[in-house]
């Protein structure tokens, strides 16, 4: 695995290295000794999967706070989508930034969502799936949100949102 930084501290692009032959190609997904060698200390402990029926579907931007701070590494499994980390870490030097990347079944690639940090994607073709791993259980009392078009934010969606959740519609707007 080839593991890059990105614009948001301690989130990071993983890209596989895959092994192709004739029969189709084998890639590591997850290491705990690679990723401890590039810096992220990660231990799944709850494993998700989503799947949206339409393209230009929204979901997020969501994350846990303490007690249950959670890292995510994402991926996608079927289809395409813009993923997209967003630090909400007052203390750290890209608070409220956020970066995004194009996730598809055939790159393989992965983000890792550190803690602190909120997480979404939007869907670039129809019947998308993604799966992701987390450091925490779901945690109801724990989980936040942030609106996935607030202009604090200004985050760059690639498509116009056909499909966003009465919760992530109605996150409050953070002042700027």
């Amino acid at each position: 695995m080839r593991f890059a930084e990105t614009k948001v501290v301690g989130a990071k692009v993983i890209d596989p290295a895959p092994h192709k032959d004739d029969r189709g190609r084998f890639m590591r997904a997850w290491c705990a000794q690679e990723f401890e060698e590039n810096g992220i200390h990660f231990v799944p402990v709850q494993a998700n999967m989503g799947f949206s029926v339409r393209k230009g579907t929204v979901r997020g931007m969501h994350f846990q706070e303490a007690p249950a701070l959670e890292a995510k590494l994402v991926r996608c499994t079927r289809g395409a989508m813009f993923d997209v980390v967003l630090d909400l870490r007052p203390e750290s030097p890209s608070y409220r930034k956020w970066y995004g990347l194009e996730l598809t079944a055939e790159n393989g690639r992965m983000l890792y969502v550190p803690e602190g940090c909120a997480h979404g994607y939007q869907t670039m073709e129809d019947a998308t799936e993604m799966h992701y791993m987390a450091s925490e259980v779901y945690t109801p009392s724990a989980a936040r949100g942030v609106r996935f078009d607030d202009p604090a934010f200004g985050i760059q969606w690639p498509l116009l949102a056909v499909a966003v959740s009465e919760q992530d519609r109605n996150w409050p707007l953070v002042k700027p």
